[in-house]
């Protein structure tokens, strides 16, 4: 199975929750390979048994620009079989905290077969690592069922 975890950084945030969630999801032996947005192949979206999305939210719960390309390639590709999830960074000082995610999940929910989502306050906490395996586990309980149906 290949699984594709895609992201976008500006503070480092997270980049660091990705690196988090790509070593808990390759610890179940999956072909797991992490891209920043600028280095995935959006042409080979539908090539993926699953792919992981990772943003920060921009402005007013805005998705940052960078991710629109592969917004749209969801929107625009055969990807009903895909299996996703969708996490990211925020702060709540901000009226639509991690809008961004609420958004991708929104149309991963009709584009693909979404499994679960995740919003962490700002930095990864050592409180957010079971938050963190949960998320994996959810995601791969949904790809072992799309698999095998």
């Amino acid at each position: 199975m290949k699984l594709a975890i895609v992201y976008t950084s500006i503070t480092g945030n997270t980049k660091e929750l990705a690196s988090i969630l790509g070593g808990l999801i390759k610890g179940y032996d999956i072909d797991a390979q992490l891209f920043t947005i600028e280095e995935f192949p959006l042409w080979q979206l539908s090539q993926f048994d699953a792919v992981v999305v990772g943003t920060y939210t921009w402005g007013n719960g805005e998705i940052p620009e960078e991710m629109l390309p592969l917004f749209r390639a969801f929107e625009n590709q055969d990807t009903q079989s895909i299996v996703t999830g969708v996490f990211g960074t925020g702060d709540q000082f901000y009226p639509q905290y991690c809008g961004a995610i609420d958004k991708f999940r929104d149309m991963l929910y009709v584009q693909s077969e979404l499994a679960v989502t995740l919003k962490v306050e700002l930095t990864p906490q050592l409180q957010d690592l079971k938050r963190c395996q949960k998320f994996a586990e959810l995601l791969l309980q949904r790809l072992q069922q799309t698999v095998y149906v």
